[in-house]
């Protein structure tokens, strides 16, 4: 039987939200503060599980990143890829060296954006990355809109079902640290809460 690992990336690859240290990287610490002081009330909705977790980070997204040209946004995203550098959890991270050293196959599946994920996740040479992707328009834009679903929760489970259908033909071990992991821990043999 093949062993596959996943491994969620903010909070478990990583010690902080990767989504927020982008924003304050790319729009200033000033920003950052303003637009989450402007969307507070749909954010404490958000936290009481009232107003869905997606529609708020699409939401805070536009706001921030809506008609910015998608090639700028692409080289924002490799360039903060190297700030992740600092603040990698290497605990983890030597887990998923092991599991490809095994010859296990190694997904990183996570709800930031692909534009830093991927990059950063190209030096550990894993299988694929399933993140939360955004839609761009054909002039070269971004539309605000995210143009899969948030990768968080259930899309976890579905984004790997995608890849592997043939749930009988693996053992899955699961490496995460927070709600949005739950299901995927539920649909795993063995896991890993990061705390």
């Amino acid at each position: 039987m093949r062993s596959i690992a996943v491994f969620d990336f903010d909070g478990t690859l990583t010690t902080k939200d990767t989504l927020l240290e982008f924003i304050k990287f790319a729009c200033g610490t000033w920003n950052f503060y303003i637009v989450f002081l402007l969307y507070s009330p749909i954010l404490i909705l958000m936290k009481l599980h009232i107003f869905p977790n997606w529609k708020a980070k699409q939401m805070i997204f536009s706001h921030l990143f809506k008609g910015m040209e998608y090639k700028r946004f692409q080289d924002l995203g490799r360039q903060f890829a190297n700030i992740i550098e600092s603040f990698r959890r290497e605990e983890i991270i030597e887990k998923l060296r092991e599991h490809i050293k095994k010859g296990d196959t190694v997904y990183v599946i996570s709800a930031s954006i692909d534009e830093w994920v991927r990059p950063w996740c190209e030096q550990f040479n894993v299988a694929d990355v399933m993140c939360t992707k955004i839609e761009v328009s054909l002039n070269g834009l971004i539309t605000g809109r995210f143009l899969t679903k948030n990768c968080y929760g259930q899309e976890k489970v579905n984004r790997l079902l995608q890849k592997e259908p043939n749930r009988r033909s693996y053992y899955l071990f699961a490496y995460g640290d927070s709600r949005g992991d739950k299901e995927i821990f539920d649909f795993s043999d063995k896991i890993f809460h990061i705390r």
